[in-house]
């Protein structure tokens, strides 16, 4: 059962693994040099990536991370981001989902918040 519900994440720039499940793409913006029929991209939802202030205020700082992760959790509560995320979230109780993002460091990402609030 725990199998079903896993949730991994990698960049949208790797080609997928046999056993990824469904990828979905978490970033607002599109990632350069992707077409929308990209097969590493899947299904794209945008509204449950951090908003533009919140991305533009975190810029990847690790020392800003903490901060971050609350911020972007309150936000994740509220509004269609709360919808994208019961969205996700029903994703995630149909099977292995990847978390794609076009973000180089998983780890002091949004992916790794997410991830903490689906598993």
């Amino acid at each position: 059962m725990a199998e079903k519900n896993r949730v991994r994440l990698a960049r949208v720039y790797t080609d997928p693994e046999p056993d990824e499940g469904q990828r979905v793409l978490v970033d607002r913006l599109w990632p350069r040099g992707l077409k929308k029929t990209d097969p590493r991209v899947g299904h794209w939802l945008p509204e449950v990536a951090p908003s533009t202030e919140l991305r533009h205020w975190y810029d990847h700082k690790p020392e800003r991370y903490e901060e971050f992760a609350a911020r972007y959790t309150q936000e994740l509560q509220s509004g269609e981001e709360s919808t994208a995320l019961d969205e996700l979230r029903a994703l995630v109780g149909k099977g292995t989902v990847t978390l794609v993002t076009a973000t180089r460091d998983l780890e002091l990402s949004h992916l790794s918040v997410l991830a903490g609030l689906l598993t």
